[in-house]
């Protein structure tokens, strides 16, 4: 075995022949991944147990153990271990059992270089795959409800700040664009607070018709207007000893502005048409998905009702930038919608889970959900596909697939490079990848010889 500290993935070759175990060994360590040995099942069962690799490749015809045998009883250690079987003898019968028995793939000897490679990384995205959605519905069983879902670096320092003043009695400004989640966040806040015991009051100051908002705001006294028949409390009076929640606090008229201007100075206020001072002690938390300091610039936010409010302020960033949690966030929305709409989905496809985590998300948290939810509703099969997704999902997972080079790249690389990702598209197909390419197929092989050179592993045994 090649002296080298480990470099990638581990992935351990069995065969009884050493030379074909040298041989791969050789394409796979050039290509950055680590390799173990084993001579037989009864070797490879004592290597899987000391070093859990990724990826099994063995022959399947072997002394005492054969590859399907050893395959049962790896998986059966090792349940998201993904095995390649390799034989000289293969038949569609022997495939078919292998694919059965849970064989990621089943390869024919004389074994070709870009063969090997294009398995290998399909094997070991599927089982990365696999560990990560493990990940997921372990952290997501551990969520509590109401809990905000995510672990970037960017929301663990948010929440960590967050947890540090919500027990204050100071104002906090939630800024960050639109569907990035400041409501759920409010809440997060109001339910990890002293106040938690009293229900949190909310407004929406750009969903209430202005002549509206004052009376949902302050409350009136009968015969304030006409149809004042009594009293009426408002959010203010409703949220006393709680937390009172303002979101899109920048569409507030400057008229409104002035009065909670006064609330936020003095706690004091007075229902319309009434002439006693009341006192509120309710904790302001305040959202705007506007830019703050250019709605006091533009006129719109009186400056000292902005700094009022910004005492502290929360920053929500955009999904673009958390990127890491678009995996646990589309599980849980796809568990949620799944069980609303009565369906059994298992999860996301490679392709579909790519499309997602490789999206900009301009309508962020938000427009993941009900990207999940139209899926779950349109899927036909056990899990999300990329075909379920929302058509500019789609075409953006194609165009990603498209092949840059820069200017002076030489032809040999990109020549190498489209037939690869050709081959790739193709399943391996060199009659379809040669007619799209407007080559024969006898051009790819003689290629993938040259590229090969010596590196093919010559048939040996099994």
């Amino acid at each position: 075995m090649t002296d080298r500290p480990p470099s990638g993935p581990l992935i351990l070759v069995v065969d009884d022949e050493e030379a074909n175990r040298l041989a791969l060994e050789r394409i796979l360590v050039r290509e950055g991944y680590d390799v173990r040995h084993a001579e037989d099942g009864r070797q490879a069962m004592q290597r899987l147990r000391e070093e859990r690799p990724a990826l099994v490749l063995t022959d399947l015809k072997m002394p005492g153990m054969d590859g399907l045998e050893l395959m049962r009883a790896a998986r059966a250690v090792e349940p998201e271990l993904e095995v390649v079987l390799l034989t000289a003898f293969g038949t569609v019968e022997t495939a078919v059992e292998a694919m059965k028995e849970g064989a990621f793939d089943f390869l024919t000897k004389p074994l070709k270089r870009a063969e090997i490679l294009r398995t290998v990384r399909k094997a070991l995205d599927k089982h990365h795959l696999v560990v990560e959605n493990r990940a997921l519905r372990e952290e997501l069983a551990r969520a509590v409800p109401g809990e905000i879902i995510g672990r970037s670096a960017a929301m663990r320092t948010l929440l960590e700040e967050a947890r540090q003043v919500a027990g204050a009695q100071a104002s906090v400004l939630l800024s960050g664009e639109s569907g990035t989640g400041k409501g759920l966040l409010a809440r997060w806040i109001h339910r990890v607070s002293p106040r938690r015991e009293r229900p949190m009051i909310s407004v929406n100051c750009g969903a209430i018709p202005e002549a509206l908002l004052e009376s949902e705001l302050f409350g009136y006294e009968a015969g304030a207007f006409t149809g004042a028949r009594g009293r009426k409390e408002g959010r203010f009076d409703l949220a006393q000893g709680s937390t009172l929640f303002l979101d899109e606090v920048t569409e507030l008229t400057l008229a409104l502005q002035v009065k909670l201007l006064r609330v936020l100075q003095d706690g004091e206020y007075e229902r319309i048409g009434g002439t006693r001072t009341l006192r509120t002690d309710a904790r302001i938390l305040a959202a705007t998905n506007r830019d703050p300091e250019k709605a006091v610039a533009e006129g719109r936010l009186r400056e000292d009702l902005y700094y009022r409010l910004n005492v502290i302020r929360l920053e929500l960033p955009p999904l673009r930038q958390r990127r890491d949690d678009i995996p646990l966030l589309a599980r849980h929305f796809l568990a949620l919608h799944a069980e609303r709409n009565r369906k059994t989905i298992a999860g996301l496809s490679d392709d579909a889970l790519e499309a997602l985590s490789s999206w900009s998300w301009p309508g962020n948290v938000r427009e993941l959900e009900n990207a999940i939810e139209r899926a779950v509703v349109l899927a036909r099969g056990e899990q999300i596909e990329l075909t379920d997704l929302p058509p500019v999902l789609r075409q953006a997972r194609q165009r990603s697939g498209l092949l840059s080079f820069a200017p002076g790249t030489p032809l040999k690389v990109v020549e190498r490079a489209m037939i690869e990702s050709t081959l790739e598209q193709c399943g391996g197909d060199k009659a379809l990848a040669a007619s799209l390419l407007g080559i024969t197929a006898r051009t790819i092989y003689r290629r993938e010889a040259e590229w090969r050179g010596d590196e093919d592993v010559e048939p040996s045994g099994g």
